[in-house]
């Protein structure tokens, strides 16, 4: 049975109280820009999706983590792995490329490379820790495609690095694991299905525009996959784990989709 609105959430005059779903907002969105119920949520739909009233915010939000999951489900059944993404001549390419992260580029704080390494952990072999000498002597390659944000806009970008999926056989990963998550230099984290990471796009890259890449866009190691949208690069990488549990990541635990396949 539907069940009709609550009176409580109406405003007197007969609009509907939008300051119920503030605290959602990032799911709303993001099920919305991903399509699958593009025009279907609402406090009304929910509604009567529901039986809830939307005033109960625990309600809403776990109604709306269902849909997202739901959502994140379907991408994945949809990925495939060896289907290559667009790539573009390099007369396209934007230089230099367009920074992105949840602060302004006045406060990053640029990595030592010297001190830097990347630490390597969970299901790997051999977890000894590389220099950054050590990562830009291995084997490279290079894409030339597209960047999506989350928030709308995209560039065309030529990446190069070392492959991803041959970095982790380097050192003895386990290829059946679920994931592989990030760690960053500043607090930033993020992680990536193992079918994803072993995508032949997918690179850690060093290089931007054949040159080394630069502080504000992720110096010195930094995820480059051409079938996720931007958030889920993490730049500035220090450490990289194997395993078997879900890490998360920092927009994906502020409510955005945690998939974000493209």
């Amino acid at each position: 049975m539907i069940k009709t609105p609550s009176p409580s959430i109406f405003r007197p005059e007969g609009g509907i109280d939008q300051s119920a779903l503030k605290e959602h907002k990032a799911l709303v969105e993001d099920i919305n820009r991903r399509g699958l119920l593009r025009g279907a949520v609402s406090l009304g739909a929910l509604t009567m999706l529901t039986g809830c009233n939307v005033t109960h915010t625990d309600a809403v939000q776990s109604v709306l983590k269902r849909i997202s999951q739901f959502n994140d489900k379907v991408q994945e059944l949809m990925f495939r792995p060896n289907h290559l993404a667009p790539t573009f001549p390099e007369s396209m390419v934007v230089k230099p490329p367009r920074f992105n992260a949840y602060y302004d580029i006045e406060d990053i704080a640029p990595v030592d490379a010297a001190s830097w390494k990347l630490e390597l952990a969970g299901k790997i072999e051999n977890r000894k820790p590389w220099t950054a000498q050590e990562i830009y002597a291995l084997p490279e390659e290079e894409w030339i495609v597209r960047h999506i944000c989350v928030e709308g806009w995209d560039y065309i970008g030529q990446w190069s690095g070392v492959n991803l999926k041959q970095f982790l056989q380097r050192v003895g990963a386990d290829l059946t694991a679920k994931y592989v998550s990030f760690k960053c230099a500043d607090d930033y984290y993020g992680s990536i299905d193992m079918a994803s990471a072993l995508h032949p796009q997918t690179i850690l890259a060093t290089k931007y525009a054949r040159e080394p890449i630069t502080d504000p866009f992720g110096f010195p190691l930094r995820l480059r996959t051409a079938t996720k949208l931007g958030f889920k690069n993490p730049k500035w990488i220090t450490a990289i784990e194997v395993t078997n549990e879900y890490r998360g990541g920092y927009w994906e635990d502020r409510g955005f989709n945690w998939f974000s396949g493209i």
